[in-house]
């Protein structure tokens, strides 16, 4: 029998602390061998778009995969996750709907970047984007920085505010509506970019150096968040994974085309985390970590949820394989 667990009941039981930790952990495996990463793959239907995305985590005793399709105003992603171990081993343990979960990865990728490339001491944030996904950046980075403040620009200036002030109700974290990318992102040594823009939504000289800067809202290759000059500027290149990296970095491919970017550059963080690779290497030098998403983050995130959720006796139970 496999647990189900439905979106409510991903709700009632995710919290970033956890999430972070379980990324983190099987980020520091990835760099270590033990853990594997297989990117997301697409394919295009009339009307639609289909991704399917897969990897293991042994420190938790899973592998699975996520899928998630695009169409009809809708996206729906779920997660499978399969036992590794035990007289259980291969079998089905649990499907979820994974929307909110995946949005808390997410984040907590961006958190576990920041942890270990930010800049020494409290910190002011430069968010751009006020989404659902920029949600869960502010959320977890908070977790894992002593930030100050966040200062947060969107084009929308309703959203903005809006965004503003449900990060002050609802999560206690100080932030203020920046009135331009320009005002959210100079002078801030952690800059944020969540947003689904095709072209860039900063300028490279608007960064200060020794900042850090997360790309986290594309991964399509022929979109970019970045200007080609900040990859230039950038003394570190970070990725999530180089393979990944190569198939959806706009803002890495679009810069290498342009000629300000060679793939030589790039750090991964799982070989950060393992202590194979020095992460950032001086106090004025701009790093860059490139998050694009993997199912290894959906693989550790749900068994999280999974445990939290059969302590509460969450889910149904569905049966799809007779012994």
């Amino acid at each position: 029998m496999a647990t189900l667990l439905r979106e409510a009941d991903v709700e009632r039981v995710i919290e970033m602390e956890p999430v972070i930790d379980a990324v983190e952990r099987s980020m520091r495996e990835l760099g270590g061998g033990g853990a594997s990463n297989v990117p997301r793959r697409r394919l295009f239907p009339p009307g639609n778009v289909f991704n399917v995305m897969f990897a293991a985590f042994p420190g938790a005793g899973y592998y699975g995969l996520k899928s998630y399709s695009i169409g009809g105003g809708k996206v729906r992603f779920l997660v499978a996750l399969y036992r590794q171990d035990g007289e259980r081993a291969g079998d089905l343990d649990a499907l979820i709907e994974a929307n909110l979960m995946g949005a808390y990865r997410t984040g907590a990728a961006s958190g576990v970047a920041a942890r270990v490339l930010a800049p020494p001491g409290p910190v002011e944030v430069g968010v751009i984007g006020a989404g659902f996904q920029a949600r869960t950046q502010v959320h977890a980075i908070s977790r894992c920085l002593p930030v100050s403040r966040f200062r947060v620009f969107s084009r929308d200036g309703a959203r903005r505010e809006a965004f503003v002030a449900e990060l002050a109700e609802d999560l206690g974290i100080q932030a203020v509506a920046a009135a331009s990318a320009e005002d959210a992102v100079r002078g801030a040594p952690v800059v944020v970019t969540m947003t689904s823009a095709g072209t860039p939504v900063l300028e490279a000289d608007w960064v200060e150096p020794g900042a850090l800067v997360i790309g986290a809202g594309s991964n399509i290759p022929t979109k970019s968040e970045l200007p080609p000059e900040l990859v230039e500027r950038a003394e570190v290149v970070v990725v999530d994974q180089l393979e990944t990296a190569r198939l959806e970095s706009g803002d890495l491919l679009l810069a290498e085309a342009s000629g300000h970017f060679d793939w030589d550059r790039t750090v991964e963080l799982g070989a950060i985390l393992a202590g194979k690779e020095p992460g950032r290497r001086s106090r004025d030098g701009i790093v860059l970590f490139e998050s694009h998403g993997l199912a290894l983050w959906d693989v550790a995130a749900g068994a999280v949820v999974l445990e939290k959720a059969r302590q509460l006796r969450l889910g149904g139970e569905v049966e799809l394989f007779s012994d």
